[in-house]
């Protein structure tokens, strides 16, 4: 992994207050400042797709829980997710860069360890996206199958070959439309938005007026019910089903690595975070009680569907064939959108370490992809590496924060008294849930059906470290954080430790944010 590369833009711009924070932070504009604060939080809103996300994750809450744990497990992971948004948004107005969390960590850590808790957030992060990328790809595959399977009325006979097929064609056709200007990928948020809140009111309206009688569930069953098809005592099995809402509003961090294509970011972006998680919240709360009242009760035949895909199943049963077809057509659309909008900012994520972005992101996904090659398990873990991977890059900077002695001064966005209360909250519990989700799905498991998370992320930080200390051309010969483009007007130079007087080492650590 190497810094940011120094700047090659022509751009001759009047420097504005966007232009004089970040130089502040090192940086000179690079990009064109073409998102309006409406279009950064419209990105972040279908960056998180309710409808299609729910769609790709409904096999969590499904099996662990039913009905009880898709309306419950939902309101009471939302506050937890604020709390995370929150104390990230703090983080993003104090310093609104595209390196985002690369940059917090470095900046606010002590010197001697920030090159190695920097570089630790720059590989999660980094693999976060990337895995972002290919969950909402290979959801969106499966979700085309499913519309064959609607299609012809009869299940159709895939394998995870063809998946693959389906996944790289939707991957690279992504990799072009990403590769377009700003200015095109700002203005096309707007359409984004739209397609996505429509898709939320017409589940909220049409899927009750439309669900057949036999269909319908009682208050009882719908906000109620507790079923338990993979076998773990049902306190943690509900826990488990906490997956589906906490991948859903994920990915947090969006709107950050946009930073520099923003206009106003000190202010717009911390508020894109949580107006987005608030939004998504509700409507994605209100949703799940509809599918609740809305899916029969045969819950083991939804997640069996021969469709492929248990909402797919639902929307047959309440909308027949030709309609679900139609709706599931606009759910396609959407997850496309959607994982557009990650390869996107995954794109800007890796651009804070210099590298041929959009096709970086887009070729390392594809690898991601070929652990369908494995098993259906493997690339499942795909999903839980996206949130197990982020929250590794949140908790350092939000931790380092308040365990080092800094002087990290709030921007606009700041939550006062309750910071540290409500960052306590978010780290713990991060790491709690990040434990949860190295559990195989079923306390009976095989080779093949392992939650193979562990392996893969386990993998990928075990080569990380390894070339971090590697003897002689590792990254702790040579790696030194964000390298500042310009003359910044606070610099986070590093020092040999052993030569600092006990004062010289106290006054390295107040960085000024």
């Amino acid at each position: 992994m190497i810094s940011r590369a120094p700047a090659t833009s022509n751009l001759h711009l009047e420097p504005g207050e966007d232009e004089v924070t970040l130089a502040k932070l090192g940086y000179k504009q690079e990009f064109r400042r073409e998102f309006t604060p409406l279009e950064v939080s419209g990105l972040a809103f279908s960056y998180i797709g309710v409808v299609p996300s729910i769609v790709s994750v409904f096999f969590y809450a499904l099996p662990n829980g039913g009905p009880f744990a898709m309306v419950w497990g939902w309101a009471i992971a939302c506050p937890f997710i604020m709390c995370i948004g929150l104390a990230l948004g703090e983080l993003a107005s104090a310093a609104p860069t595209s390196g985002g969390l690369y940059y917090w960590t470095y900046s606010l850590a002590s010197p001697r360890c920030r090159n190695f808790l920097c570089w630790i957030v720059g590989y999660s992060n980094t693999i976060e996206s990337i895995a972002g990328v290919a969950s909402v790809n290979w959801a969106c595959a499966i979700q085309i199958t499913a519309a064959i399977s609607i299609a012809s009325g009869q299940p159709y006979a895939t394998t995870n070959a063809k998946i693959y097929g389906i996944y790289a064609a939707v991957m690279l056709s992504q990799a072009v439309l990403v590769s377009l200007g700003t200015k095109v990928l700002a203005r096309l948020q707007s359409l984004y938005t739209l397609v996505n809140l429509c898709l939320c009111f017409i589940v909220i309206i049409a899927l009750p007026i439309a669900t057949p009688s036999e269909y319908r569930n009682s208050a009882s069953f719908a906000l109620g019910n507790f079923t338990n098809l993979d076998g773990w005592p049902s306190g943690f099995a509900f826990i488990l089903s906490l997956m589906a809402p906490l991948w859903t509003i994920g990915g947090y961090d969006a709107s950050v690595h946009m930073s520099e294509e923003a206009s106003n970011a000190a202010t717009a972006i911390p508020w894109a975070i949580t107006s987005s998680i608030i939004i998504a919240a509700v409507l994605g709360w209100v949703i799940n009680v509809v599918l609740a009242f809305c899916m029969g009760t045969d819950l083991d035949g939804i997640l069996n569907s021969p469709l492929g895909q248990p909402l797919a199943q639902i929307f047959y049963n309440s909308l027949g064939q030709r309609m679900a077809l139609v709706f599931w057509c606009f759910i396609i659309s959407a997850q496309y959108m959607v994982s557009s909008n990650c390869l996107l900012v995954g794109s800007r994520q890796t651009f804070a370490f210099a590298l041929n972005t959009v096709w970086f992101d887009a070729a390392c996904a594809l690898l991601i992809g070929l652990l369908a090659f494995v098993s259906t398990q493997a690339v499942n873990a795909v999903f839980t590496i996206g949130v197990t991977a982020s929250y590794i890059s949140y908790i350092t900077p939000i931790t380092t924060r308040f365990v080092f002695n800094n002087n990290f001064k709030p921007g606009p966005f700041h939550l006062g008294k309750f910071s540290f209360p409500i960052s306590a909250i978010a780290v713990t519990g991060m790491v709690f849930m990040n434990i949860v989700f190295f559990f195989p799905s079923t306390p009976q498991t095989t080779a093949q059906e392992m939650n193979y998370t562990v392996v893969v992320l386990g993998g990928f930080m075990f080569l990380a470290i390894s070339w971090y200390y590697f003897p002689v051309y590792g990254g702790v010969h040579w790696f030194n954080g964000p390298i500042a483009n310009i003359t910044p007007a606070i610099t986070c130079e590093n020092r040999d430790e052993d030569s600092m007087s006990e004062k010289e080492e106290r006054d390295a650590e107040v960085i000024d944010v």
